[in-house]
């Protein structure tokens, strides 16, 4: 779909898979809000380890009952979707860490929007 080509804006949110919103999996709550803000997509990234600004290490280890584990939500679409939805989430995040990057789409091809 051509609305979803050229210059766009790739957002990063880094938080970690056990910070909550209203009780709900913050990601959950981030991915939910996308939807209802109309952003053209989010994808969730699960890191096998990280370390982050209170300089604790995070990794998987089998035999923890508990992993506290970076994740990563990442969406792309235009400068100002993305600026008015990270408004609309501000309160959620308490502790993440939010970039914001120049990206070029190329190509975006799904049989919904062939004609």
């Amino acid at each position: 779909m051509k609305r979803y080509l050229g210059n766009r804006k790739k957002l990063k949110i880094y938080i970690d898979n056990d910070d909550r919103s209203n009780g709900k999996p913050l990601w959950q709550a981030i991915l939910h809000q996308a939807k209802e803000y109309g952003v053209a997509g989010a994808t969730v990234y699960k890191a096998a380890a990280g370390m982050g600004a209170h300089s604790e290490i995070h990794t998987f280890n089998v035999w923890s009952m508990s992993q506290k584990l970076p994740l990563i939500i990442e969406m792309i679409d235009s400068e100002a979707k993305i600026r008015g939805f990270l408004n609309s989430i501000d309160s959620m995040l308490t502790e993440a860490l939010v970039t914001l990057e120049d990206i070029e789409v190329l190509l975006y091809k799904h049989p919904k929007f062939e004609q």
